[in-house]
């Protein structure tokens, strides 16, 4: 593997990691009702789980309110049970073959605490970038030690595995300043 190869697999590793972080942030809830949330459940479909997505329309009423329109009208119940048992902590309500799914205000300690997930979730993210950083720089210096680049090379490339990993991490600390914004924003 040469200098490149390492420069480029590691900024594509790292652009993954920020694609998780994001997708991760998607499920953490704010106040406003976003149909993200409900990814994670999976509902019993003829005997086997699927994801809530593959077996209705969900969308969005208003801005606390998310609508789940089941595709086959005997599935209205198991989708109903499926996002109640969640641990989302959500209620939905039948209302023919409509469900409604109403956001439950949050309480300020409930903002607070989903604010300190948010931060868990951006530290996560900053040590899965910093370990690929450490991974590129050690197959840097098994390079040079196996005499495929000087220790010019070396520097150089550890210089820019850097400038990539700080770009990473401050685009992590973005994510996460926003996502806190909008948890406490009533």
């Amino acid at each position: 593997m040469s200098l490149e190869d390492i420069k480029k697999t590691t900024q594509t590793k790292m652009d993954q990691s920020i694609a998780a972080f994001k997708n991760n942030l998607t499920k953490i809830r704010t106040g406003r009702a976003n149909p993200a949330i409900l990814d994670t459940i999976q509902v019993d479909y003829y005997g086997s789980m699927m994801p809530l997505s593959q077996v209705a329309n969900v969308s969005l009423i208003d801005s606390r309110t998310i609508s789940v329109q089941p595709w086959e009208k005997n599935m209205a119940a198991k989708i109903e049970k499926a996002i109640r048992e969640s641990d989302l902590g959500l209620n939905p309500a039948s209302m023919g073959d409509l469900i409604r799914v109403p956001m439950p205000p949050m309480s300020e300690e409930r903002r607070k605490e989903m604010t300190k997930l948010v931060r868990t979730e951006g530290e996560n993210a900053k040590i899965a970038v910093r370990n690929l950083r450490r991974d590129a720089n050690e197959s840097v210096k098994k390079l040079v030690k196996d005499k495929l680049a000087s220790e010019d090379e070396q520097k150089r490339s550890e210089a820019e595995v850097q400038k990539v990993t700080d770009k990473h991490i401050a685009e992590i600390d973005q994510l996460v300043a926003g996502k806190e914004q909008e948890i406490m924003a009533v």
